[in-house]
Order: structure tokens, then C-alpha cells, then sequence
């Protein structure tokens, strides 16, 4: 079969197209004939060796979108012809034909959405997800500020936290501001001309998706006892204490019944993928050399093969 993979770490010219085996599923696995494959910062940053250390050659990318084509021994919850989406363990790979997913982590992809828009939700949607609600308890009412409100993780927390019932407020360039304002966001602030501070004051959850000095400056906006919840950044221990409020990184979790959860509610038409850019499987590397831009509205998906075949 035909995968990208990396045999060192460094720029998108590492990424090769190339023949490797099939894998097999094993105890309590399934493996999915991949249609699209979603592409991550997360992505790039493992092509980059900023990740730690993971063995090499490895297939690179984790979300993925596709037919169940084969079942291991053991308990598995989904059988061969059943369409699925998942994020994959780092290593197994989803810029590939063919993957191997432990059952837990695939859920049945929506029924109302394509491979597709489907192969964008996984890594995306999870962190969005795992931030707004595990983490941060949104609820109906409360406000949230979310940073990079265009990009993959923003768009998805923009519309889970108006699905909720909360005031939200996004940063973003001006040209997405109406953008946003379809998808949900009750205020755009333009982070290149306004300072969101000067703005916005006493909310209950910050979600930081850019990290560095729009991160520090998070602070001072957050009610007492709010929530700053970041991505990318690391957070200095009894810095929050010291500012009277709390503070999480999110480390996304691979989470089949989440993953139908947000299925649900993409069915019911309530939210839905943003994806801007589509390239061939062979062209993953325009596909990272445009992520680590780090300004795409939404997402971008390789096509590893025909819907229909």
C-alpha cells in the first residue's frame, strides 16, 4: 500500500511517498481502508522532532476517515463495511490505505457529512470537546474567549460553545469575522488591530489555541476563580493560584464514544466540520508547509482514495 512516512526528523521534505505492508489488526483491533485522512499541527510538529522521541520510519498523521476492513481477535464493536472515523495512536499512522485503530478510539462516522468533512473532526473536535466540556464544564450562560476562534480547534469549540448556550467571543483576523459570525461567535475581535483585553473583561473560560504572549495576556480577562485552558502552552506552577483563578493544558485523548457523541450532534445539523483545503494523499507535503502558515481558516484533508471505490 502507499503511505507517507518520515525516516528523520525536519522540513515537509522528509515526508516520502512510498510502498510499505499492509498492517493486520491485532487483539481487540480493527483495520480501516482510509478514504481521507485529517492533517494536524500535531502532525507537523512530530515530522519535526518537537514531539519527543517516537520510533522511525513511522507513518505520519492521526485522524482518519473510512470503511472498517478487517476485525482482530477479541472484543470489537464495529464489523468489516461499517463507516468509521477515528484519531489513531501516534505510530499506527493515517496518511496511509490502510490502519489499524484499537476499537475504543473508532466511532461510526456521521451519517450526514462525507469522508471527507468526517476525516477533520477527530484530533480537532476531541481537543475542542475534551477543553470546553471535560475540562472546563461549560454551561449554559457562562462566557468563554476563545483564541484562534478560525483555526481547526477554534471552530469547533466556537460551535460546541453556542450548541451549549454560552456567549462567545472569538480573536481572529478580520476577514473571518463574518465567517465566524455564521458559525456561532457573538463578537469577533480582530487580534491584529485590537488588543482583546482592552475589550473583554470577567469571563468564565479562556481557550488559548495560540499560546505565547496572547496566552500571558489571558490572564487579566478571566473572572475570579475562571478557567484559562490552553493547547500549546505551559503553565507555571502557583501562577494561577498567585492570579486567583485555574488553569489547564489540554493533552488530547483518543475517545471512540466522544467522537460518537459529536457525531450525534453533527447529524442533528447543530455543528459542522470547516474544511478549506483538500489535496491528494501524494501532496502531503503542500498540505504541511500550508499548516505550519498557522493562519488556515479550519481544516485540511488529504483524499487517500475515491469515495467510491
Amino acid at each position: 500500500m502507499k503511505a507517507i512516512r518520515i525516516h528523520e526528523f525536519g522540513g515537509p521534505e522528509v515526508l516520502k511517498y512510498e510502498d510499505v505492508n499492509e498492517p493486520q489488526p491485532g487483539l481487540g483491533e480493527i483495520r480501516i481502508k482510509i478514504i481521507a485522512a485529517g492533517v494536524n499541527p500535531i502532525d507537523w510538529k512530530i515530522r519535526r522532532g518537537l514531539i519527543g522521541e517516537v520510533p522511525l520510519p513511522m507513518i505520519v498523521g492521526l485522524d482518519v476517515a473510512g470503511i472498517v476492513d478487517a476485525v482482530g481477535q477479541g472484543d470489537v464493536l464495529f464489523q468489516p463495511g461499517e463507516e468509521v472515523f477515528a484519531k489513531v495512536s501516534i505510530g499506527q499512522g493515517g496518511y496511509t490505505e490502510y490502519t489499524v485503530a484499537r476499537s475504543k478510539e473508532v466511532a461510526r462516522k456521521p451519517k450526514s457529512i462525507g469522508f471527507i468533512e468526517s476525516a477533520a473532526i477527530p484530533t480537532a473536535g476531541l481537543a475542542a470537546w475534551q477543553s470546553i466540556f471535560d475540562i472546563a464544564g461549560l454551561e449554559k450562560g457562562q462566557s468563554v474567549l476563545i483564541h484562534g476562534a478560525a483555526g481547526g480547534v477554534g471552530t469547533f469549540a466556537v460551535q460546541f460553545a453556542k450548541w451549549k448556550g454560552a456567549y462567545v467571543i472569538g480573536t481572529a483576523s478580520e476577514k473571518n469575522a463574518e465567517f465566524l459570525k455564521s458559525i456561532g461567535a457573538d463578537e469577533v475581535i480582530d487580534y491584529k488591530n485590537q488588543r482583546f483585553e482592552d475589550l473583554v473583561s470577567n469571563v468564565d473560560v479562556v481557550l488559548d489555541t495560540v499560546g505565547g504572549d496572547t496566552f500571558e495576556r489571558s490572564w487579566s480577562v478571566l473572572k475570579p476563580g475562571g478557567l484559562l485552558v490552553t493547547t500549546v502552552a505551559s503553565i507555571l506552577e502557583g501562577e494561577p493560584k498567585k492570579r486567583g483563578v485555574r488553569a489547564k493544558r489540554v493533552m488530547t485523548q483518543s475517545d471512540g464514544k466522544e467522537l460518537a457523541q459529536i457525531a450525534a450532534i453533527i447529524d442533528e445539523q447543530k455543528i459542522k466540520p470547516v474544511v478549506t483545503n483538500v489535496f491528494p494523499l501524494a501532496d502531503a507535503r503542500k498540505a504541511h508547509e500550508m499548516s505550519e502558515t498557522l493562519h488556515t481558516r479550519g481544516k485540511i484533508v488529504l483524499r487517500v482514495r475515491d469515495d467510491s471505490k
